[in-house]
């Protein structure tokens, strides 16, 4: 039943093995598509008009000729105004490919955008030129999002050739601005253009996860960011009785915020290594720039890491009555900003999605797979707050935002292999 080109279509049912053999071996023939797909995508720099870049653009224009060639049901492309981008918007595609249940679609999301490369003296390649060295390409974004993006196109690639229809629809979602908050891409799209999405609709977020692809992440930590200015008099530091040493106050107060470590003390084993919420001093902002003055300002930040347990809200009050503590000792004034914060609420581990990836991470990669948490924050967290059940997962080499990036051709094609096993069982 599986036809080399699309025209009739042969409607899967849950459960055909030869169906999914032949997706696999179809899948396993490209190896040249994904170094195609990786080259011309990393010769477009598509890095924010927010950090100096030219933004995506390019690599969405290349992207819509690549998916309206592979004749999708439906291509669409979203634009999301700003001003400081060339064109004046920024691009996101909705492709998708219509499976017997039109009323549930899969939904593969990946980002268009890239960070900048960095220190320049740190790459041994081009950072904007491909270079295919055995398993890897090298490249800003091939790992970070491209691997993602390439797997979902491969998934359902394979699926048109073999005249394959799924049992609901299979889509991609290629966003813009992820990177630096979203605000023009998912943001933007649940907020103005949410009917798209369906009520029984999954997701599949395929930028993050680990070399072992074992981690089939369905929980954040809720992320706050916190800005601490102490404020208290500068004086000659021979004097200190004749000024309020904020340096001394704003060490004292770092360290007595480490009790909020006993006061929000609960553990989830679905976040293992870093069960606990965590609370780390960052960021410290220079003071005096000698020796002998005692600083009457000091700046540092704090990144705290909350098991969604518990809310931000309360975090910040014990934080303030701590603050009130050390500005009574040290006759200070401390302000607080709060510089990003957000929640996400957890995938449920028996939504139908988590055990798919579950299964389709064991099938593929012959490994042990699990739900699991993680401390830092992913876009997906958005659609979980929206509603949507939501598996981040990638098998990757944590090459993001380094030099010397790379992405793993074997991993793209086993990506691509996951996410046509969970588009095949999903109904």
């Amino acid at each position: 039943p599986y036809l080399e080109e699309a025209g009739d279509s042969y409607v899967a049912e849950k459960g055909d093995k030869d169906m999914e053999k032949a997706l696999f071996k179809k899948i396993d023939t490209y190896k040249q598509t994904v170094i195609d797909l990786q080259s011309h995508m990393i010769a477009c720099p598509a890095v924010s008009p927010h950090e100096g870049g030219l933004g995506e653009e390019a690599k969405a224009t290349y992207l819509l000729g690549v998916l309206k060639a592979m004749k999708f049901d439906e291509v669409t492309l979203v634009k999301v105004k700003d001003s400081k981008a060339k064109c004046g918007y920024r691009p996101n595609i909705i492709a998708k490919y219509y499976g017997k249940n039109k009323k549930k679609t899969f939904w593969v999301m990946a980002h268009m955008d890239v960070v900048p490369p960095g220190d320049l003296k740190l790459w041994k390649t081009d950072p904007f030129k491909a270079v295919v060295k055995g398993d890897k390409i090298y490249g800003r974004g091939s790992e970070d999002n491209q691997q993602g993006l390439v797997s979902g196109i491969l998934a359902v690639k394979a699926m048109m050739k073999l005249g394959v229809r799924p049992p609901c629809n299979y889509a991609l979602l290629l966003n813009a601005d992820e990177e630096i908050g979203s605000t023009y891409g998912i943001v933007e799209i649940l907020k103005k253009h949410g009917k798209i999405f369906g009520s029984q609709d999954a997701f599949m977020v395929p930028d993050g996860g680990n070399p072992q692809g074992t981690m089939v992440e369905i929980a954040e930590k809720n992320m706050l960011w916190l800005k601490f200015t102490v404020s208290g008099k500068q004086t000659h530091s021979s004097t200190p009785h004749s000024g309020n040493n904020t340096h001394r106050a704003g060490a004292h107060f770092i360290v007595k915020l480490d009790d909020l470590h006993k006061k929000f003390n609960k553990k989830d084993a679905l976040f293992a290594p870093e069960s606990a919420s965590t609370f780390e001093p960052t960021k410290k902002e220079a003071n005096v720039p000698n020796v002998n003055t005692i600083p009457g300002t000091d700046v540092f930040y704090l990144d705290c890491r909350v098991l969604p347990c518990y809310k931000n809200e309360d975090v910040l009050k014990e934080i303030r009555k701590i603050a009130a503590g050390i500005e009574k000792r040290f006759k200070v004034k401390i302000k607080m900003d709060i510089i990003q914060q957000h929640a996400s609420l957890p995938t449920d581990k028996k939504a139908g999605i988590v055990l798919l990836a579950t299964q389709a991470a064991k099938a593929v990669y012959k490994n042990q797979p699990r739900p699991m948490g993680v401390g830092g924050g992913t876009v997906g967290a958005y659609l979980r707050n929206a509603g949507y059940p939501t598996v981040v997962f990638s098998k990757l080499d944590d090459m993001a935002h380094q030099p010397n990036e790379y992405s793993s051709i074997k991993n793209t094609l086993g990506d691509a292999k996951v996410f046509a096993y969970i588009a095949m069982h999903l109904n």
